[in-house]
């Protein structure tokens, strides 16, 4: 059995150190002692008098009462009541607000079919294609473009419609008979207007009905008019957009061929004729003319 014996190294430290280290110690925690007793001595009054300048009573005064409870929340209260109608009058009237409503559904394709957004649309993408270009514009910019080119080329139509249907009607000088009779009218015009040189999809459709041969525009129903004016804005539109092809294609077959000679069978041809299709199209003021022409074409 073997014991390992460990002996502690004896402080190198001499006796002076020990005894300096003896009688400071105490004194510092003294000298601490009496700083903090300082600091409390100079500090809380301090603190007590900015406590009785910002708050002068000190405290707020306790209560024991509950406070009054807030009243319940304002919420519109809406009456959706169905009964039985009480005449005529009544049953009219309902009626006449579903098909109110019924049109204004119908509004989107109304603006859509029954305008010159149709023509306008087609043609701004006809010109965008025939460009090249894949996303520039933006199909946003391109439907926002011809919206306002409606209302621009539309504004005496729609200026008339609201003057005779919406404002009396607003008014209550005439009922919803009356102002769709007198909305629609200006919108028949404007449609026959488009088609009086061609008249041949008004015939179709007259035919495919059994319906005669009308002499005026009266003659032709409105569920007859809207399909042959839809007809004829997409056979108008398709040949503006042939026209506008012609040209750049012209530049698609020059570059094709310069490439095709220069033995750059690997390089596509729409790299190498985008850019002249933009400058051609640029120097020649492309985006005015076009505008212009689709403005003279509806007048």
């Amino acid at each position: 059995m073997h014991i390992k014996l460990i002996f502690k190294p004896r402080s190198t430290r001499s006796f002076t150190e020990r005894k300096r280290e003896f009688i400071l110690k105490p004194l510092c925690s003294s000298v601490s002692s009496v700083v903090f007793i300082l600091f409390l001595f100079f500090f809380i009054p301090i603190v007590t008098d900015a406590q009785e300048f910002y708050f002068p009573e000190m405290s707020v005064p306790g209560t024991m009462e509950m406070p009054d409870p807030q009243g319940p929340p304002v919420i519109p209260f809406i009456d959706l009541t169905i009964r039985n109608p009480q005449g005529g009058q009544e049953v009219a009237f309902s009626l006449q607000l579903l098909l109110l409503l019924t049109v204004l559904s119908l509004a989107p394709s109304i603006i859509i079919l029954m305008t010159s957004f149709l023509r306008i649309s087609i043609v701004l993408d006809f010109i965008k294609r025939a460009l090249s270009l894949q996303q520039v514009p933006p199909n946003q910019v391109i439907l926002g473009i011809s919206l306002f080119m409606t209302i621009f080329i539309m504004w005496p139509t729609f200026s008339e419609i609201y003057n005779n249907a919406l404002q009396p009607l607003s008014a209550g000088e005439m009922t919803v008979e009356n102002a769709y009779r007198e909305a629609e009218a200006p919108l028949r015009i404007f449609m026959y207007s488009q088609m009086r040189n061609r008249p041949e999809n008004i015939r179709l459709f007259m035919t495919m009905r059994g319906l005669d041969s009308p002499d005026s525009l009266a003659d032709v129903p409105t569920y007859v008019l809207i399909p042959a004016f839809i007809l004829s804005e997409l056979t108008v539109a398709f040949k503006i957009g042939i026209l506008l092809f012609i040209p750049f294609i012209v530049i698609d077959m020059v570059v094709a061929s310069v490439l095709m000679s220069m033995g750059m069978i690997m390089l596509p041809p729409i790299m190498i004729s985008m850019p002249f299709k933009l400058i051609l199209f640029i120097l020649v003021d492309g985006w005015g003319l076009l505008t212009e022409q689709l403005v003279r074409s509806f007048l």
